[in-house]
């Protein structure tokens, strides 16, 4: 039977001949449904829109300086976005050979077992939906700081429900734009490239030469030497001063000091979304591939240079401290309240843009773990509309981000009564479970695929022998890493066990308290538990991975049966890019 003949028998009727891009998803099982019209350009766009620099370079600065300082920021992040390039590389092979929107779950369920694809499914998911919920937040916050530099009043009106409304409506907003048309998000993402490069070209330029009077540049030495310790109590920390207290010994370089690195872990992330979008994008096992890698390799280059501005533009490195470590604090000692506000505003519009297309992203996951049969309801999520868009999936996630987000309606005093500073520790708890989720399922196809060995069947972009080192890599600093997201931020967070171990004050002067606590573990082990009684009670009684939607002929279980040659289509030529 020819292939024509095979997605005849699907919803494909009528048609004579298959592009290459229909021939590889009929391969994999799955008729084209949703709309084919995403360019190579708009595929790498929706990655590095969601990757983001006027996101996470802004919105979790404060975590890279209070955590490590300058240091952990100057040389943390290019250290660490080198180990999320390989990361990335890997990724990028796997995308090549299996162009599909079930992405990371498909990947592991064809690499390692139907066990592993439902365990992997659902960490994607929900490291998807937390990314969404924290980015949506971030932009909230960010609108507030950028009107409040216009406007007296509105500053002193600040209150935590007012960012959560401002957190609804960009939620809505996003959601309406993503139900409109797949066509018009694929403009959106193109749009939003431009707004994140001219936007931090026009930063760097600010910060560069359009400081307030009085004000200088931070020197060298202090951006690429210089150490905080601003953790209220770990280790010795002190008043949050330069090379100060608590800022040697091991404590700082092995705990402090990678906390420190996770600023640049979560801002580089969610560029799965280049396969997760594969199935609307043309030339996709070549163009999701170069997505992927792209969108990381340019984020970690522009991330950098707008990061490194940052600190030159330290003025006050004590009041920096004092005020909570975020990036705001210093765009105000460096800039006049229009120039500091004007700053902010530019990087809210490139954070509703990543909302945007973060939501895109874990809808179209949520799309194809439901066409699998995965997700209660997932007839319901499965379902598109006219214009071949999943809008029950958009709602979903929407709904799903927000009750998420309900606890950053928590505000948490980390200083003292008289000098309070306030912060949402449930929104490092959101970052950290969408990074914790998302990374983690990253791993899980990765180990697959070395596991493989020269058994996998690799696509037109691949690396050839050196998945051999770089896949063990990646999968390294992807533990590593989760293994810090999960520790305790502050003293009054930490069980009184560990206080010894972490230099911090005993329970007696500092009581514990479980706003403080770092709610990631408690939340990422319940949703294991959840997952292993799901699995156990019922869900391998009838979850059978990836279905297929085509038709196959009687005998024959599996569309590779077919004997579908892509070789002769050029799907395994040698690497293109």
């Amino acid at each position: 039977m020819t292939l024509p003949a095979l997605l005849r028998r699907t919803t494909v009727a009528d048609q004579s001949t298959l592009s290459a891009d229909e021939q590889q998803l009929a391969d994999l099982g799955y008729k084209q449904e949703l709309n084919r019209s995403w360019s190579g350009f708009s595929n790498f766009a929706i990655s590095f829109s969601i990757i983001s620099i006027l996101a996470g370079c802004f919105t979790t600065f404060y975590f890279g300086w209070n955590n490590g300082g300058p240091i952990a920021i100057s040389l943390g992040w290019p250290i660490i976005a080198a180990l999320i390039l390989v990361i990335g590389f890997c990724m990028s092979e796997l995308v090549s050979a299996y162009p599909t929107s079930g992405g990371i779950y498909w990947w592991a369920s064809k690499l390692g077992s139907v066990k592993a694809g439902y365990y992997t499914g659902w960490l994607n998911l929900v490291g998807l939906i937390a990314i969404v919920a924290s980015v949506a937040y971030g932009a909230a916050t960010f609108f507030d700081y950028s009107i409040s530099r216009f406007s007296e009043s509105w500053a002193a009106g600040y209150s935590l429900e007012r960012v959560f409304v401002i957190f609804l409506c960009i939620l809505a907003l996003t959601a309406l734009a993503n139900i409109f048309s797949s066509r018009l998000l694929a403009i959106f993402n193109n749009i939003s490239v431009w707004w994140h490069v001219v936007g931090a070209a026009i930063i760097v330029i600010i910060l560069l030469f359009f400081l307030k009077e009085g004000a200088t540049h931070w020197g060298v030495t202090d951006v690429f030497t210089g150490k905080v310790n601003n953790t209220f109590g770990l280790f010795g920390s002190g008043d949050g001063a330069v090379n100060g207290a608590g800022t040697d010994g091991p404590g700082f370089w092995f705990y402090v000091l990678p906390l420190g690195f996770l600023l640049t872990q979560y801002t580089i992330t969610g560029y799965d979304a280049s396969a997760h979008l594969s199935e609307e994008t043309n030339g996709a096992a070549n163009a999701a591939a170069k997505g992927i890698w792209r969108s990381i390799f340019y984020s970690a280059i522009g991330g950098w240079v707008l990061l490194l501005l940052f600190l030159f533009a330290v003025q006050d490195p004590i009041a920096v401290s004092a005020g909570g470590g975020g990036v705001q604090v210093i765009l105000d000692q460096a800039l006049t309240p229009q120039m500091s506000g004007s700053v902010l505003l530019i990087a809210t519009i490139g954070q509703l843009f990543c909302t945007t297309a973060c939501l895109t992203s874990a809808s179209r996951m949520l799309f194809a773990f439901s066409r699998d049969g995965a997700v209660p309801g997932a007839k319901l999520w499965a379902r598109v509309n006219k214009a071949k868009t999943p809008v029950y999936a958009v709602v979903a996630v929407t709904v799903a981000g927000l009750i998420l987000t309900l606890p950053a309606l928590w505000k948490v005093n980390i200083g003292t009564a008289e000098e309070p500073i306030y912060t949402v520790t449930a929104f490092f708890a959101v970052v950290s479970i969408g990074v914790l989720g998302l990374y983690l399922a990253f791993a899980i196809p990765i180990y697959y695929r070395w596991k493989k060995g020269a058994d996998f069947k690799q696509g037109t972009w691949n690396l050839g022998n050196k998945w051999k080192w770089m896949a063990p890599l990646a999968v390294i600093e992807i533990l590593v890493t989760s293994v810090y997201f999960i520790l305790p931020l502050y003293p009054a967070g930490a069980p009184p066990f560990m206080r010894g171990f972490l230099g911090a004050p005993s329970a007696e002067e500092v009581p514990f308290d479980w706003k403080s606590v770092n709610y990631a573990p408690i939340v990422l082990g319940a949703i294991f538990i959840a997952l292993w009684i799901g699995w156990h009670v019922s869900a391998k009684k009838w979850f059978t991975g990836p279905k297929m939607t085509i038709d196959l002929p009687a005998g024959v279980s599996s569309a590779d049966e077919i004997g579908l040659e892509h070789e002769n289509k050029g799907f395994h030529q040698p690497p293109q890019g």
